[in-house]
């Protein structure tokens, strides 16, 4: 019994991969929070944006035959392209610069945990709001290139699919999110639950394994599907 009391406040005091509030403020007369997510992902934008203003400098002073951050760059940008214009065709130049932000966002969230903060995407707000997005980008073009036919398409092949077409629209932002949320959550937990339970002498060198895994490639995998799947639904919308 002593054993499963002191795991127990092992548990409550060192396992910690939840949310945490950080400053109350009233909006509206309702109490409202900054929390951890919000300085996490503050802090992986303000990443993107120096990073972005750094590749912008070098690129500006390109030398016909590119070296150190110029080659780097180079190399991101076009590994990017292919991968956009592969999926999406001619319509890859007007998406570019959308798909190509939301997979840096994603990927930047993802990794996050190897400095030492709680990745954004483990926050099912962040990743449904980044889901919206793409549904709203999806049915934007659905209705300005079907028009009527956006609505009429849900009666097809028979009327009686309605329901059924109708739900297979509306759950796409919802398991664009979950499938997110959940393998970086997944992660977060699993990486939480090794440091707060687990021996000193286990922690050494072990852990670089697990976020070699969590962080670094299960974060890209998921920063690319999800990437690949909002190409896939809006060419779809865009047809030929």
């Amino acid at each position: 019994m002593e054993y499963g009391m002191n795991v127990m406040l092992l548990s409550d005091t060192e396992v910690d991969f939840f949310i945490h509030t950080l400053i109350p403020y009233q909006f509206f007369g309702q109490e409202v929070y900054i929390t951890s997510t919000h300085i996490c992902t503050i802090i992986v934008m303000v990443t993107m944006v120096i990073l972005a203003l750094l590749a912008r400098r070098h690129i500006m002073k390109a030398k016909e035959v590119p070296t150190g951050v110029q080659n780097v760059v180079e190399t991101i940008v076009e590994l990017l392209m292919k991968f956009v214009q592969s999926t999406m065709g001619k319509h890859h130049t007007k998406y570019f610069n959308y798909v190509g932000t939301l997979f840096m966002f994603i990927f930047l969230s993802n990794i996050s945990g190897l400095f030492g903060l709680r990745p954004p995407t483990a926050d099912y707000g962040v990743t449904f709001c980044m889901a919206l997005i793409t549904f709203t980008l999806i049915q934007y073009n659905n209705l300005r290139v079907n028009k009527f036919g956006a609505f009429t398409n849900l009666f097809k092949p028979l009327p009686f699919l309605f329901p059924i077409n109708l739900i297979g629209e509306v759950a796409v932002p919802v398991s664009l999110s979950l499938r997110l949320f959940g393998n970086v959550m997944a992660g977060t937990v699993l990486l939480a639950l090794f440091y707060g339970l687990l021996p000193l002498f286990v922690k050494l060198g072990v852990p670089s394994f697990f976020h070699a895994y969590f962080d670094l490639f299960s974060g890209a995998i998921q920063a690319y599907v999800f990437s690949m799947l909002t190409m896939v639904f809006v060419t779809d919308k865009l047809g030929d």
